[in-house]
């Protein structure tokens, strides 16, 4: 098995497989993380960290916010710039930020908070944002109460943000203290190229041999196969759930 480090930086290497097959962050979950900053008609300048492929990056520009992204994988970053335009991109990391002080009125992290020390991340944070900023954090956790996705996370490993959330749940670290958490259920439909690409996109999918990898695919598309309906083009897809769970916290 890979190691956590290994397994944190194996994303550029599946990044098309990443922007296909990951969903989106709903709209609701990103208004409710930036709406302690805003507090007047000026643009806010919201740093996204961790950014990948932009999948939380395009929601934050929907909100009228000026976004910076970051992200420790420069081949993610060119992804993003194909699919999210007139974003700045750095490559960096939550614990060394490419930001000067006070600059940013918040920090959002879409899939990445489990990656990160979060005593240096959690002072990091703080540096760059200006007094009374958000560290908003949000996953997008599929629904594991439904059976088959249940047998679906068995078949290709529980993800180190499932076990996070499930076990010690989400800590932030000073100057932080509190913070306050908000859930939305959701369904995302998926054809089965998208579907296997979010499979693929995992981490412990990417990281592992060729005859596991071949064996989690197979088992996810007997799963597709088994769960799956004709939409009303005559496609093929399933019904995925997903639980997204945001959290924010103020810097004092």
């Amino acid at each position: 098995m890979a190691s956590r480090e290994e397994m944190s930086t194996s994303f550029g290497t599946a990044a098309g497989a990443y922007e296909s097959g990951r969903p989106d962050y709903p709209r609701e979950a990103v208004d409710w993380m930036l709406a302690p900053v805003r507090r007047d008609a000026r643009a806010l300048r919201v740093a996204d960290v961790g950014a990948g492929t932009g999948k939380l990056t395009r929601t934050i520009v929907e909100t009228g916010a000026e976004v910076v992204a970051v992200d420790p994988d420069a081949g993610m970053l060119a992804a993003l710039r194909e699919h999210v335009h007139g974003v700045p991109t750095f490559v960096g990391t939550a614990e060394r930020l490419p930001l000067p002080d006070a600059s940013v009125d918040a920090v959002l992290l879409g899939q990445a908070w489990h990656w990160v020390d979060p005593v240096a991340a959690s002072a990091e944070a703080a540096r760059v944002l200006r007094s009374g900023g958000v560290l908003g954090l949000v996953w997008n956790i599929r629904d594991e109460s439904v059976p088959w996705i249940a047998r679906l996370t068995a078949a290709m490993h529980g993800s180190h943000a499932e076990e996070m959330i499930s076990s010690d749940g989400v800590r932030v670290a000073e100057p932080f203290t509190g913070i306050e958490e908000m859930s939305r259920r959701w369904t995302r439909t998926v054809d089965r190229s998208a579907f296997l690409d979010m499979v693929s996109s995992r981490s412990f999918v990417i990281t592992a041999s060729e005859d596991d990898r071949a064996r989690i695919l197979a088992q996810a598309g007997e799963l597709f196969d088994a769960n799956r309906r004709r939409d009303d083009a005559g496609a093929d897809v399933v019904d995925v759930p997903y639980v997204t769970r945001a959290h924010r916290s103020i810097r004092p």
